[in-house]
């Protein structure tokens, strides 16, 4: 008995990997972007931290002003840590407005010494291009910013420090990024 043996060519179907949260943008190396999206203290105060920042920073990002992470453990663990002032320029972003911001802000360090800046990203545009937002709808009603720090040096990312499940406190807390 003959037996013929057919070649047959299928097209090879790669797999996609499987990810709980979608790649981060912000890597190391990557340029902070230069928008003019982000308020401090009231709507026309504009802040681009891509001109702004100069020599060393740290950008702490946070899901919500006066949430309870937020407010008890994240950002305090900054305004109290003992090498803040090694760090460079400071400053918090939140998907709020400036009003809610700087509240938060007086609210946190009341006379304002640590130096830490308190920025809003009313449209959640800076958040979106650092691609460091997520739907939080159940919880704020809208996209909020995953919790995070970047440590950036001369307008670049030095190193990102991004909560993988989005606003726990763990990889950006203070003592893990400021040592």
């Amino acid at each position: 008995m003959f037996v013929r043996r057919v070649a047959t060519t299928l097209p090879r179907v790669r797999a996609a990997p499987f990810h709980s949260t979608s790649r981060n943008l912000v890597q190391k190396g990557d340029a902070i972007p230069n928008l003019d999206v982000l308020v401090e203290n009231s709507p026309g105060n504009k802040i681009n931290l891509a001109k702004e920042i100069k020599g060393k920073a740290v950008i702490v990002g946070t899901p919500a002003a006066f949430s309870p992470a937020c407010s008890s453990t994240h950002v305090p663990g900054y305004i109290n840590h003992p090498k803040l002032k090694e760090a460079g320029q400071v400053f918090v972003i939140s998907v709020n407005d400036p009003f809610v911001t700087q509240a938060w802000g007086v609210s946190l360090d009341p006379q304002g010494k640590s130096g830490v800046r308190f920025l809003g990203d009313p449209t959640g545009k800076f958040t979106e291009a650092l691609d460091l937002s997520f739907d939080s709808a159940a919880i704020f009603g809208n996209n909020r910013s995953k919790r995070y720090a970047l440590l950036v040096e001369d307008g670049k990312v030095k190193e990102a420090f991004v909560e993988p499940d989005n606003t726990g406190v763990n990889v950006s807390a203070a003592e893990k990024v400021l040592g």
